[in-house]
């Protein structure tokens, strides 16, 4: 929906926070200079933690950065060479796609989780004090629990 307005800078923020979980006060940390290293040291609550950059990700963004000659620096800007708001960046997610920044971040630690079984690696990823904070992240609703249990692959004529 982003692309389709023409707003490549939203298109570009929203891959990128799914895509590494980073939450939009860190989108500071994401620069040209980590995209040729392909990974981001955030500095954040005095701690500090490495995110990885999904080669995807990097393909997509160093594009991007072509298309906005961005040669250095934080890669989202205002047009006044600003770091980005989170306020306004909340605010244009809503008005394309209905959906708050910080889902998101929810999508990448679920798909993370289904996929690594590890609560506490992804507790240091996310930059979690705790382990209870990351796992609130990864629960599903009792529904969809219960729906994923019945369905036992016990049919044996799927097309009738």
């Amino acid at each position: 929906a982003a692309r389709e307005r023409g707003d490549e800078r939203l298109c570009a923020i929203l891959q990128t926070i799914a895509s590494t979980g980073i939450r939009i006060s860190e989108l500071s940390y994401i620069t040209a200079e980590s995209l040729a290293q392909g990974e981001v040291v955030i500095d954040c609550k005095g701690k500090q933690r490495v995110i990885l950059l999904p080669q995807s990700l990097m393909l997509y963004l160093t594009q991007y950065c072509q298309k906005q000659r961005i040669v250095r620096g934080s890669i989202f800007v205002t047009k006044n060479g600003q770091a980005v708001r989170r306020q306004n960046v909340w605010a244009d997610m809503k008005s394309v796609c209905k959906v708050y920044p910080h889902n998101l971040r929810h999508l990448f630690a679920k798909i993370f989780y289904e996929r690594d079984h590890d609560l506490v690696r992804l507790a240091d990823y996310l930059g979690h004090s705790s382990v209870e904070t990351t796992r609130r992240y990864t629960i599903i609703s009792s529904r969809e629990a219960c729906r994923r249990q019945l369905e036992l692959g016990l049919l044996i004529d799927r097309e009738n």
